[in-house]
């Protein structure tokens, strides 16, 4: 069980943007490890309107269960450890087990007595350690969609954001605006819904 600071800074790239990035720092096909997000938020999107984010994370058959907090600087992230069947109970009925989690969203008045898994990501990912952060290269796949997003992790914000914009500039990126994955998952599942209330 952890609590940290999460400092990081997001970029979408199209495909060919991603194959030269990966390139520039010589990744193969087998330094991605493939991963899985399940999202869960109550039927009125309770923590989406608070600036939450509730998920488990599948990766190596172990299992994340990870609370997002805003913070002063970033995001303030809990982490606890569960194993597959406190995952598929959660997942199955929505009940979280006693833990910091939980703790955190009782502290914080935000209701998770319906929560519900209203989706699953699937990210290729792969890590390098670059100028003191964590370079972060992930292929996604969603509501038949898929998307590719470079991420840096760091501890300094203002030490990370410019050897990142440096690092977009040399390598002849635009800088987008860019949700995260919840929000992308959640915005793309509203498109579709609404796509399809409108065939109808």
């Amino acid at each position: 069980m952890s609590t940290e600071i999460e400092i990081e800074f997001k970029n979408m790239v199209t495909h060919d943007e991603f194959l030269r990035i990966n390139q520039h720092f010589s990744l193969k096909n087998s330094d991605f490890i493939s991963q899985e997000n399940h999202y869960f938020d109550t039927k009125l999107f309770s923590l989406k309107k608070n600036n939450c984010a509730l998920r488990i994370r599948r990766k190596n058959n172990r299992y994340e269960l990870t609370l997002k907090q805003p913070a002063e600087i970033g995001l303030i992230e809990t982490n606890e450890i569960i194993n597959s069947e406190v995952c598929n109970q959660i997942l199955s009925n929505g009940i979280l087990p006693d833990g910091e989690v939980k703790m955190k969203l009782m502290q914080s008045n935000l209701p998770f007595e319906d929560i519900s898994c209203f989706g699953t990501l699937t990210t290729n990912r792969a890590e390098i350690k670059y100028l003191g952060g964590l370079l972060v290269f992930d292929h996604s796949f969603y509501l038949k969609k898929e998307d590719f997003e470079i991420e840096y992790e760091v501890t300094d914000r203002e030490i990370g954001k410019k050897h990142f914009i440096a690092l977009m500039d040399q390598l002849n990126i635009p800088i987008r605006e860019t949700n995260n994955k919840i929000l992308r998952f959640y915005n793309e599942a509203l498109k579709q819904k609404q796509t399809s209330e409108e065939e109808k």
